[in-house]
């Protein structure tokens, strides 16, 4: 089996379980949101090799997915993937709520797997929902803890995708801490290039507003880096945190990260992040090599 056939599989899977439920508005709603890369589904496919594991990667997509649909309440943001987000069509009620359905969904389906496999997800899906709580509380104000962001985008974002590769490990019969660790240090170096992409990236590449993080009060790494490269602009940065910023301001800001390197000192922790992610790898495993060298070199 291809990994796109597998892909396929899999969001035919998910389909499947959305239309099981015997809702037709949930399947409209469901229909009409926008796919993603699926890289969790497709680490799992990499380490695995088996066509087994469609519905284990279904679950996951289920999770990422439910936490995307309530994501979009907390940032209250219209567009998802460059298409109108459930919470703009739908109000943010339906968006919980199908988040909710999708979060239990999964979990229905879990419970044929193993007590390991189980816990292991479920822990994964309580720290996504503990970085949620801190990206919110970090928001509140302009952050300058560097081990604060890392702490969040560890468990927001690496954590599942941890999750996702050591599962399928597992359930292989592999080393579960190996793969578990390459998709930890995988999962923090997606996160930072995801924040410096939307510094760096045009609306139309990203499919959302472009250098929305800051405006909706997320402290990225490059923030963090250039708060503390350029001490004499910390006042002007700060009094930019959470304001809708003109064209002159945002083109003021890109000027600030270039000349001070933050955006740069940002990519090189990335690299380090994915360089500890190769270290948990064989040279055989050429296919996970490249989704890291794809990762370091991706525009989008």
């Amino acid at each position: 089996m291809k990994i796109e056939e597998y892909l396929k599989a899999v969001e035919e899977k998910i389909k499947f379980w959305i239309d099981e439920l015997g809702d037709e508005y949930i399947s409209e709603i469901f229909s009409s949101i926008k796919s993603g890369k699926m890289v969790r589904s497709q680490l799992m496919f990499l380490i695995s090799k088996d066509e087994k594991m469609v519905a284990l990667s279904a679950v996951i997509e289920l999770i990422h997915l439910a936490s995307l649909l309530h994501d979009d309440v907390i940032d209250d943001a219209e567009q998802r993937r460059g298409v109108p987000s459930v919470h703009a069509t739908e109000g943010s009620k339906v968006s919980i709520m199908l988040g909710d359905i999708l979060y239990s969904k999964a979990f229905v389906e879990l419970g044929s797997y193993s007590e390991t496999i189980i816990k292991d997800i479920a822990n994964g899906v309580v720290k996504l929902s503990m970085g949620e709580i801190a990206d919110v509380n970090l928001s509140k104000e302009f952050n300058s803890d560097e081990n604060l962001y890392l702490n969040m985008i560890y468990n927001k974002t690496a954590s599942l995708i941890e999750v996702a590769c050591r599962v399928s490990a597992i359930h292989s019969g592999k080393d579960g801490v190996k793969f578990g660790e390459y998709g930890k240090w995988l999962g923090m170096a997606f996160q930072i290039i995801d924040d410096i992409l939307d510094i760096v990236s045009t609306s139309e590449e990203l499919g959302k507003p472009a250098m929305n993080d800051f405006i909706e009060g997320k402290t990225t790494l490059p923030y963090i880096y250039l708060y503390k490269e350029a001490p004499h602009l910390r006042e002007k940065v700060k009094s930019f945190h959470l304001k809708t910023l003109s064209e002159d301001e945002q083109e003021w800001i890109k000027e600030q990260f270039e000349e001070s390197g933050s955006l740069e000192k940002a990519m090189d922790l990335a690299i380090e992040f994915s360089e500890k992610a190769i270290k948990n790898l064989e040279k055989e495993n050429g296919e996970l090599l490249d989704i890291v060298q794809n990762l370091i070199e991706r525009k989008k």
